[in-house]
């Protein structure tokens, strides 16, 4: 895999997390394999290689993909969406300027991960787990991410901690992408490459 198509899967993590982070704050509701990958993606915290990280599997991020494609594109992605995704980039960079939170996150991580093996990756304790660290953690910075969307759903029983694994999982999606070389200025002068890569990868 080249180092374009890993920011380009990196990227289509983001905009997962972006477009899951939209669904669940309007309907209540998201598809279970595209909020599996992203639980999934936030506690491979040491992978082999970079596809354990996403499930092996491109569909895996199909949400994601199309998402980001369509952003591209300019049609059809919500502008919601977008600044969901825009805006965990933006956090990403002040979190990744904060070593002590870094490792704080890693810590957390690695006890959040042993819950999961024990109660399972769904299991509404570990979810709840993952959005008292992005809680503790990421929303205290100064730029925080504001999710939109019913009222009544964002107060109901296990939504915001659901939200907020999510944004955390687009944060670990974000800061993968800068690892892998992905920078702001890329999203525009690189948009036709990072578009190439993801026609390419299509179905792989």
């Amino acid at each position: 895999m080249t180092t374009i198509e890993e920011q380009a899967l990196a990227l289509a993590g983001v905009f997962q997390a972006a477009a899951v982070a939209d669904e669940l704050a309007r309907t209540g509701q998201c598809n279970e394999r595209d909020l599996h990958t992203l639980l999934s993606a936030t506690l491979q915290t040491d992978p082999d290689r970079f596809e354990d990280i996403y499930g092996n599997h491109t569909n895996n991020l199909r949400k994601g993909m199309d998402t980001l494609t369509e952003a591209f594109d300019r049609t059809q992605a919500s502008s919601d969406v977008m600044r969901y995704a825009f805006s965990m980039v933006l956090l990403m960079n002040k979190f990744r300027k904060n070593p002590d939170m870094m490792d704080h996150v890693g810590q957390r991580l690695e006890r959040i991960k042993a819950q999961s093996e024990h109660f399972g990756l769904e299991h509404e304790n570990v979810v709840a787990s993952l959005g008292e660290l992005y809680k503790d953690t990421l929303s205290t910075l100064k730029y925080r991410i504001v999710v939109q969307g019913d009222p009544s759903l964002l107060q109901s029983r296990m939504m915001p901690e659901r939200i907020r694994a999510v944004l955390l999982a687009g944060i670990r999606f974000a800061l993968l992408w800068h690892q892998r070389g992905g920078r702001r200025w890329s999203l525009l002068f690189q948009r036709g490459k990072l578009k190439e890569a993801l026609k390419h990868m299509d179905g792989r």
